[in-house]
């Protein structure tokens, strides 16, 4: 599992969880096989920062900064979340709509929700 730009990854410190991350850009180094790698720490104030690492420590290896061991955790989506657009989120049909999917309307157009009414 390769850990690119846009992913949210969990950052050890000393083999404790330190805080989330998104990875924002990657970019090669001068030096072959290492990147620099800019992340934005999620946490308030939001915190922008780079680090330059090897291609194994982006995908978890452990690696130290200052003598401390640190490492980079891929985060997935929680479990029983489908990325739409993958074909596998065909949830439970709904009876009521004669084997349509929840939410959709007759000719295939989806309903939309308004969630100011939901609130009522």
């Amino acid at each position: 599992m390769a850990t690119s730009i846009g992913d949210l990854v969990l950052v050890h410190y000393e083999g404790n969880p330190a805080f989330y991350a998104r990875i924002e850009d990657i970019e090669a180094d001068h030096k072959p096989g290492w990147y620099h790698v800019h992340m934005m720490a999620l946490m308030t104030p939001s915190h922008e920062f780079s680090w330059i690492l090897r291609e194994e420590y982006i995908n978890g290896d452990v690696f130290t900064m200052g003598g401390n061991k640190m490492r980079l955790e891929k985060v997935g989506p929680p479990r029983g979340l489908i990325p739409q657009g993958t074909g596998a989120e065909s949830s439970m049909e709904d009876s009521s709509t004669d084997g349509k999917k929840s939410g959709e309307k007759k000719g295939g157009q989806a309903k939309v929700v308004s969630l100011m009414d939901r609130k009522k």
